[in-house]
């Protein structure tokens, strides 16, 4: 059955209504009203909800399906199913619980879809403050009506949270009456509803105005006598109310704002400059508005007398060298509009400071559309086309410009403009450093010896994007380009790729809306290639083969300009309101342009011809060794021409001997130190192990450590980009670490003994990279020293906690403290007397969106509520002294101090505490087969059966082969992982990490059961170490994320990398 035969069941529409699901229904320009004969003056306008003052929630459905792989139809099939009767009508009228209704909505979507449908995700995004906020034209129109002295009203179907609220995501403030249908008990199209907010207004229908966007709840309403508008989109529906109302609800002027008040300028010496410039004798008032847009020259609309104008200044306070320049934008706009630019007709250049404050020009005002969300919504896929193409023929216009002719030939440099641009903003971003950011500074490193040669020289806005064309409000035409202060003469490609940045951004990006998560086929945008093929074709050029380099450039640059903007913000001196927000979204944009500067380094591999010697340090080649290296030994190392030292820096090694020679000799101390200490005390401490003291820490153990402390192999294991200066660590990469961390996994309890062992290095890197200085002082040092241990409560008994998400033990606020309630298992190191910290996550908001519901809290042991239920054992095996425990958390009180990041951070946490510790197990599962192997070959060799040595049963043979292949072959994936996040970091290494999760743990279980077999009985004994290999491998399949998730994770990227 289609929709529209679905729809025409009277039934179905209502609780279609009542479900939220508007946008599906064709949309129109032009909005529909239900009429009713009759006149009279309007008193009130009463409002839906969602879909009028809110977003469609229908909308939020269909897009939740798309990112979820969930049917598409699924969520609407489910809210109609049941019609009146249905688990959404009577949740609707309280009738039951949100317990109850997630429930039986849960089961109708799973059997509607044949799929698990995690509605608890849907409902917490469709209640989220990030979707529903209410329309800005629908806020405008209600301040005016008000200001009318109408009354006003908000008239909507629906629920109550969990909380116990009314889900009225408004501010109940605008309206003088507030009527809901959960508190009613009553939905509309039922006229009992509407009669209800009459009477609470105190008026007759005919002097009241209702908007909603559902034809059977305004047939209602018109059938009682009430005016009705059909909203399909909030703009048209606005623009016919104010017919009916005979007076403006939205702004005159678009995207302007009251001026901020950090933005003020003087009017009165502005309106004397003004009167004088333009010869004018009214003696109205001048008008100033702020433009929303812009957050480095403040902009600002200007009405005196008959005269609109737009003011751009220069932002007040010490500014950067060569910034903000006022004056070169000016000169351009001139000298371009005689040139056929499309640009605003300027008036005047103000550079003397006593007016306002700043130097300043003027231009007259081009009312015109500024699309400030990229992917156009409310537009036909022919009209976005038809906007992208415009963009691009302009900017083909722009670089087309003759730059002798138009008299720009001095306004800037030939020649050389990327390298110039590349110094430029690594000055700038050095100048606004306010933090360390580990992409900036690979970025900073890589971008000055990948410099693309010049292949024109044009005029170069700076700033292209769509935001920054003003277009005709009727046709697909650009009337002006804005916001020229970043141009000059230089390579034109970088204004293409610039303009292309939002293809890589999500939709809901704070500062400008993306497009990376749109289906642009759909919607008729062109994509990237197609953008990039048609500028190519008009302007007569054949595409770029360092297209990336581009990329990585243009987002090294916007990072560069959010931190101005953020350094600028902690004084008051940016222009936006959203200036403060750029400091979190430097290193989003650093880590995007690391990407395409991993995508160029790859390109610039596959092309090289296999003869070429390899330049750069980014590449991996192997070179001939000395004749007098033993054979039979491995050394492949990454070098360069100027480096031949083996320096390892970003290097693929893949043997110990290609180290670089300080790391080299750190390898060889740990070998020496484990064979001459660790080794010949593993019997005595698996005697410990077995023993009545068992939970008590060895003094073995404390000696050794205080032995490898003193010979400088301590905290080996934090990686140089968390640690850049070494404060806490030895500074190692990820591929240098994985060396030393594969020999210390050749023994069970090597990694304590060097302060090497999980979960205490995970939480060590937590603490270095997200803690407080008072939370290092107070958690961190004591760790560092090994004085004290720590352990990781996520793992929950009563949900599957492979997914994190769906934690549920509660965080919730109280009197200056947070207060845990939760029941915990598998915490690992819990059990440990030493262990003085508990790293905690749990939920402080379980209806923010799904990856911003979990915290983290750094709760002390001693806290009381903790309660030890019971040891758990792994085939028998304790663990001791550290052990797993399962834990109940009940009324833990912890200061709010203790928070880690702040609210709502925990899954980032969690997602960066598992960065290179991601990769430790895997790296010691390799030294767990290779002790394996080692001890199966002496085995076979000192062993005879059936008349003859083991060595000599060919089945034998076969094993140890088999065992030697898979250990290199996992070996390589993990070296590649680690030298891919050493490179790319951890995101771009997401791929490789779910390989060598899922291939690790097997890898290592069969390599040790193969020993174990070659061993006989003994090989399950505690007499050697190979049941407990066996034993911790096994785990480490759910330890590190179930095979399944990592098997899963690998076909997803496959499928949408590689296809």
């Amino acid at each position: 059955m289609c929709i529209r035969q679905l729809f025409q069941s009277s039934q179905l529409q209502r609780a279609w209504k009542a479900a939220f699901l508007k946008h599906s229904q064709r949309r129109h320009h032009g909005a529909r009203r239900w009429t009713h004969s009759g006149s009279g003056t309007y008193r009130a306008v009463i409002f839906d909800m969602g879909g009028v003052l809110i977003p469609s929630p229908g909308r939020v459905a269909s897009e939740w399906e798309v990112q979820n792989q969930i049917p598409s139809g699924t969520i609407l099939k489910a809210f109609i199913s049941g019609g009146e009767n249905g688990p959404w009508m009577k949740f609707m009228r309280a009738e039951i619980t949100t317990e109850d209704f997630l429930q039986a909505f849960g089961r109708l979507c799973s059997e509607i879809s044949r799929t698990s449908v995690p509605v608890d995700s849907f409902f917490s995004l469709l209640t989220s403050e990030r979707v529903a906020k209410q329309f800005p034209v629908m806020t405008e129109a209600i301040t005016q009506i008000r200001a009318r002295g109408l009354q006003t009203a908000v008239l909507s179907n629906n629920f109550y949270l969990p909380d116990g609220k009314s889900f009225l995501p408004l501010d109940r403030k605008q309206f003088d009456v507030v009527v809901e249908s959960c508190l009613e008990g009553v939905c509309k199209p039922d006229p009992r509803i509407y009669k209800l907010c009459l009477e609470r207004l105190g008026l007759q229908p005919s002097e009241s105005i209702f908007l909603d966007d559902l034809g059977q709840n305004l047939k209602a309403a018109a059938s009682l006598g009430i005016h009705t508008i059909k909203v399909n989109d909030p703009e048209t529906a606005v623009k016919e109310l104010e017919t009916l109302l005979g007076f403006m609800l939205r702004k005159v002027v678009p995207n302007t704002r009251p001026v901020r008040r950090t933005m003020e300028i003087p009017k009165d010496s502005l309106e004397k400059y003004l009167r004088d410039l333009l010869g004018t004798q009214t003696t109205g008032p001048l008008e100033l508005l702020q433009f929303d847009h812009g957050q480095s020259n403040p902009t600002y609309y200007v009405k005196l007398a008959n005269h609109q104008l737009v003011l751009r200044k220069k932002p007040p306070g010490t500014l950067l060298p060569s910034a903000h320049a006022i004056e070169r934008e000016f000169r351009v706009m001139k000298a371009l509009a005689n040139a056929g630019v499309p640009v605003p007709k300027v008036l005047d250049l103000c550079e003397d400071s006593r007016v306002i404050g700043t130097p300043f020009y003027l231009m007259e005002y081009c009312p015109g559309v500024i699309y400030k969300d990229p992917s156009l919504p409310g537009l036909e896929p022919s009209q976005r086309r038809a906007i992208y193409t415009a963009m691009n023929r302009v900017l083909c216009n722009i670089h087309s410009v003759d730059v002798k002719a138009a008299g720009l030939e001095d306004y800037g440099k030939h020649g050389d403009y990327i390298p110039r641009q590349v110094q430029t903003w690594i000055k700038q971003y050095r100048a606004s450093e306010t933090s360390a950011i580990p992409a900036m500074e690979r970025l900073i490193e890589w971008l000055p010896l990948h410099l693309p040669r010049q292949q024109r020289t044009t005029v170069v806005h700076g700033d292209f994007r769509l935001d920054n064309l003003l277009f005709h409000p009727e046709k697909n035409e650009v009337l002006a380009v804005l916001d020229w202060e970043l141009s000059t003469l230089g390579d034109p490609l970088a204004d293409v790729a610039y303009s292309c940045l939002a293809h890589y951004l999500p939709s809901g990006f704070p500062i400008q809306p993306g497009l990376s998560d749109c289906n642009l086929t759909d919607l008729g945008i062109p994509t990237v290639e197609e953008y990039f093929r048609m500028y190519c074709l008009h302007m007569g050029i054949p595409p770029t083969e360092n297209w990336n380099f581009y990329l990585a450039f243009s987002f090294f640059r916007i990072a560069a300009i959010l931190q101005g903007v953020y350094k600028r913000s902690l004084t008051g001196q940016a222009s936006s309101a959203t200036a403060e927000q750029s400091g979190k979204l430097t290193e989003f944009m650093s880590n995007l342009a690391w990407d395409f500067a991993v995508k160029e380094g790859f390109r610039v591999f596959k092309e090289m011809p296999a003869t070429k010697p390899l330049t750069r340090s980014h590449h991996t080649w192997a070179r001939p060794q000395s004749l007098l290296r033993p054979p039979g030994t491995r050394s492949y190392v990454t070098l360069t021409d100027s480096s031949p030292a083996h320096a390892t820096r970003g290097a693929l090694v893949i043997s110990p001997e290609g180290l670089s020679p300080p790391v080299r000799e750190l390898y060889q101390r740990l070998k020496h130190f484990m064979e001459r200490h660790v080794y010949p005390a593993e019997p005595e401490l698996r005697s410990h192990q077995a023993s009545a003291e068992r939970w008590t820490p060895s003094p073995l153990v404390e000696d050794l450590k205080e032995k490898a402390r003193a010979e400088g192999l301590w905290n080996l294991f934090l990686p140089v980009e968390a640690d850049p200066e070494k404060k806490y660590g030895a500074g190692l990469t990820n591929v240098e670490y994985a060396h030393l961390c594969e020999l210390m996994g050749t023994s069970l309890y090597a990694p304590e003994i060097f302060n090497c062992s999980a979960p205490d290095t995970g939480n060590m890197e937590l603490l270095v990279r997200y803690g407080t200085e008072e939370q290092k002082a107070r958690w961190l040092i004591p760790l560092l020293e090994g004085k004290a241990r720590s352990c990781f409560a996520m793992t929950e008994p009563q949900v599957a906690s492979s997914d994190a998400t769906n934690i549920e033990s509660s965080i919730r606020e109280e009197d200056g403290f947070y207060v845990i309630n939760g029941h915990k298992w598998w915490i690992t190191g819990i059990l440990d007397p030493r262990c003085q910290l508990c790293v905690f996550m749990g939920k402080t908001d379980p209806h923010a969106p799904r990856h911003q519901q979990q915290s983290v809290l750094l709760v002390p042991m001693d806290t009381p509520g903790i309660k030890i239920i019971r040891p758990l054992t792994v085939y028998g095996l304790e663990d001791a002294p550290g052990g797993h425990g399962e834990v109940l958390f009940e009324q833990v009180r912890v200061p709010k101090e203790n928070m880690v990041l702040g609210p709502g951070r925990g899954f980032e946490i969690a997602q960066g505490r598992l960065g290179p510790g991601r990769i430790h197990h895997c790296m010691r599962l390799i030294g767990y087969s290779e002790q394996a192997l080692a001890l199966m070959k002496a085995r076979v060799k000192s062993r005879v059966a059936f008349g003859k040595p083991l060595v000599e049963q060919g089945t034998l043979l076969a094993d140890i082969a088999q065992s030697r292949v898979e250990i290199e072959q996992a070996r390589l994936l993990v070296l590649k992982a680690a030298h891919l996040m050493d490179v790319a970091g951890s995101k771009a290494a997401a791929l490789d990490i779910a390989m060598i999760k899922m291939v690790a743990p097997s890898m290592a279980y069969r390599v040790i059961d193969r020993a174990i077999q070659a061993f006989g009985a003994a090989g399950l004994s505690s007499d050697y170490p190979l049941a407990q290999f066996s034993a911790w491998a096994r785990a480490l399949r759910f330890a590190d994320g179930p095979d399944e998730v990592h098997r899963a994770a690998v076909a997803k990227m496959e499928l949408k990398h590689r296809v």
